[in-house]
């Protein structure tokens, strides 16, 4: 069965895999081709390799029980946390959906904490330590951002939530 799964990627492959061709037509233009052309001359051309950026991963917020929630109130470290470097009026204009935003922290961040976008309420991204934050291929629409402080998975703090409107080119 596996072997037989191995032999059926391997024929869906090999078009992908085709020697690539390229000759002048008549015009005296550049072509190119799958296939040598018989009449005229024709180089084999070996194809670029493409770049593929992987996309955002959001990762489900942990929610523990009731129960295990601590009840005593903690003095917050940080005097400020906030997301900036969206526009005042909550409008952003980013086509491809990409865009970055800062984070302003007093006091600096200290030694064991991480940062961490909240998108809609939802964990975007790794955890880190980098004041500026990139978000990648976003839906348009009006969206919440927020940043929190985290000490291994436990939320030292968090940001208020901003609230912003993308704007990006619609393509159907």
């Amino acid at each position: 069965m596996r072997a037989a799964v191995c032999y059926l990627l391997l024929i869906i492959c090999l078009p992908a895999t085709a020697q690539i061709y390229q000759y002048t037509d008549a015009q005296g233009n550049p072509a190119y081709s799958d296939q040598p052309p018989s009449d005229t001359r024709s180089q084999a051309i070996a194809p670029t390799p493409t770049h593929a950026i992987p996309g955002p991963t959001r990762l489900p917020l942990p929610t523990p029980p009731a129960a295990a929630r601590p009840r005593t109130v903690v003095a917050q470290p940080y005097e400020v946390l906030q997301v900036s470097g969206l526009p005042r009026d909550g409008a952003l204009r980013a086509n491809n959906g990409s865009f970055s935003v800062q984070v302003l922290l007093q006091p600096n961040l200290q030694g064991p904490h991480r940062l961490r976008l909240l998108l809609d309420d939802q964990p975007y991204g790794q955890p880190g330590t980098a004041l500026e934050l990139h978000l990648e291929n976003i839906d348009r629409g009006e969206h919440r951002l927020a940043v929190q402080v985290l000490d291994g998975e436990h939320v030292v703090q968090q940001s208020p939530s901003t609230t912003f409107h993308l704007l990006r080119v619609h393509r159907p």
